[in-house]
């Protein structure tokens, strides 16, 4: 247990824990209806933002396997809601690009889980959510997980990115 003046308060550890196992469990519910997982809906995502990637970077970026990562390119690739071609510079590698259809589809589950984050997030203030993605991301920077460091900039964190 941590410490936090005279109150016990379980290990970060382990909250963010509790909280990933939520997040997985609510996300594969709120995107059921769409015939969508997690880790669709997530390189759907990450598509949205860096188009044209590799199978093997959008694993990378999806924190997903690369063999599961071709079976979730292989459904939403079945569902039209991405392309593959191969890659100009090398033509082995084949780039993965969303449809129209896919992002419609994205567009409307991004709606169901901003209702979700939404009502995580009921508790915390308007003014603190900005601090504590900006907070969240720098736990992820320092486990050296993700999340390039930003250009130098004054201004704070106005939402959180969408990534899945």
């Amino acid at each position: 247990m941590a410490r936090d003046g005279d109150q016990d308060l379980p290990r970060l550890s382990y909250v963010v824990g509790r909280l990933d196992r939520a997040l997985r469990r609510e996300l594969d519910r709120r995107l059921e209806p769409f015939g969508l997982s997690w880790p669709q809906y997530t390189a759907l995502s990450v598509l949205r933002r860096t188009s044209g990637l590799s199978n093997a970077q959008l694993a990378r970026r999806s924190y997903v396997a690369p063999q599961s990562m071709h079976e979730v390119i292989d459904a939403l690739e079945r569902a039209g809601y991405v392309q593959r071609a191969p890659s100009a510079a090398h033509r082995k590698v084949l780039e993965t690009r969303l449809t129209p259809s896919g992002e419609l589809e994205l567009a409307a589950c991004d709606e169901a889980i901003s209702a979700m984050e939404r009502e995580m997030l009921a508790d915390v203030p308007d003014d603190r959510r900005g601090q504590l993605v900006a907070d969240l991301i720098g736990c992820v920077r320092a486990l050296h997980a993700g999340f390039e460091e930003p250009a130098r900039s004054s201004a704070p964190l106005a939402r959180v990115p969408s990534q899945g």
